[in-house]
């Protein structure tokens, strides 16, 4: 088998009686093609997009770099649609939703934008650029959201992007789109503060984990910010571990975002009768392993296929480093309790992934194949190597004799769901 790192590839041959499964989602074999789906998808909103004018500005938002989810399919045909409105292209604008990310270069723009690029107008949001912002409203539990002035000023507001697992707001897609996408620092940071209990001490909230939205406060606080900027509908993706579009849902920016989340769930979680003492997992290569944040999201989902204790070799290039630049510093905190006193006096969204790697770290025995510096992930607490050959080596003299390995392809897209 070949596990993808970066944009390439290490090829495993595991003896038969050491593997205890391949871990990896079963999606629905599907006969039509990506732009019958998405247009299937578009249909649905007809009554929506009836009432748009010639002259009413649009705005679109879309995901960055780091999470494709097909838009170079999709967004020329949503233009399509608004140009049978009469909607001119110097009316649509589309905006990345960066949330607290890096700003895209023009080769991602490219990428993001596909035919579209030079004809349509593409943005970045600023997260730190106050002027740009513009209040709409505060939560229940008192996160006052600003958002992209663009996005308030615009007559109709679309949001587009994929649905996945996220492993403390459930999924991904939908009001994200909005909070973090393109919502001011704070209130980003505001929104994903909800994952930790109230009172110093008490930890994460249980309900804010992988595959769940019922009672989650996360997914709670975003729902809220999403709805105070009104969007006209959403249309969000699901892709297959190739990054082929296997469906997409439009509709109400709730009610079609939730369809597509219990339908991702049911294709995409993998049963499992144990855990496993060895779990090597990829990430499924570039760009889901671009930087330790977003390979985070397979370690995450590779440590419910593991047994306490256990070895994980998790493949992850990283070729934009952390991701962020205050991630590795929040690894000056050893202990858990430190971590999260810190982590409660200082809340950083980063942080809180920082927090997350540490207590999986310290649970299980972590060997990062990497480009990174063998210091850095050492710092970390996790164990370094370059290779997976070199990875497996190391792996040996930490397994139980009998020691029984599951594989995970594509650790990005799959919930281990293992028996109690």
């Amino acid at each position: 088998m070949e596990l993808k790192y970066g944009s390439t590839a290490f090829a495993l041959d595991l003896p038969p009686e050491r593997l205890a499964g391949v871990v990896a989602p079963s999606p629905p074999a599907v006969d039509e093609s990506p732009a019958d789906i998405i247009e299937a998808a578009l249909d649905t909103c007809h009554h929506v997009l009836s009432s748009f004018r010639p002259g009413e500005k649009v705005v679109i938002i879309t995901s960055d770099i780091t999470r494709y989810t097909g838009s170079e399919i999709y967004l020329p045909l949503l233009l399509e649609r608004l140009d049978r409105q009469g909607i001119a292209d110097r009316d649509v604008e589309i905006l990345i939703a960066l949330g607290i990310h890096r700003k895209q270069t023009e080769h991602e723009h490219r990428r993001i934008l596909g035919p579209l690029y030079g004809r349509i107008r593409v943005s970045d949001h600023d997260c730190d650029d106050p002027g740009a912002l513009a209040h709409i409203g505060t939560t229940s539990n008192g996160i006052r959201v600003s958002i992209n002035r663009k996005a308030v000023e615009a007559d109709h507001l679309i949001l587009t992007g994929t649905i996945g697992f996220h492993y403390f707001a459930g999924f991904g897609g939908g009001r994200k789109s909005v909070l973090p996408g393109i919502a001011s620092r704070k209130a980003c940071m505001a929104s994903h503060f909800a994952v930790l209990n109230p009172g110093e001490g008490s930890g994460r909230n249980p309900l804010a984990t992988t595959g769940n939205l019922d009672g989650n406060p996360v997914h709670g606080a975003m729902v809220e910010g999403c709805a105070l900027a009104k969007p006209a509908f959403i249309l969000n993706t699901v892709l297959s571990a190739d990054k082929s579009i296997i469906a997409a849902f439009a509709g109400h920016w709730r009610e079609a975002h939730e369809a597509g989340c219990r339908f991702y769930r049911e294709k995409f979680a993998c049963q499992l009768a144990e855990k496993g003492d060895l779990v090597v997992a990829s990430c499924g290569g570039f760009p889901k392993d671009i930087n330790l944040v977003q390979a985070h999201k397979s370690m995450e989902y590779a440590a419910q296929a593991l047994r306490d204790g256990g070895v994980m070799i998790l493949l992850a290039e990283c070729r934009d480093g952390f991701g962020n630049g205050t991630f590795f510093n929040w690894f000056r905190h050893k202990s858990l309790e430190v971590f999260e006193t810190a982590l409660r006096a200082q809340y950083e969204i980063n942080g809180q992934t920082a927090y997350s790697l540490l207590q999986k770290a310290l649970r299980f025995r972590i060997i990062l194949v990497s480009l990174f510096p063998p210091q850095q992930v050492e710092e970390m607490g996790m164990i370094p190597a370059r290779t997976l050959d070199e990875a497996l080596a190391l792996a040996s003299g930490m397994l139980p004799a009998g020691w029984r390995c599951y594989l995970m392809p594509e650790a990005g897209s799959v919930l281990p769901v293992a028996a109690v």
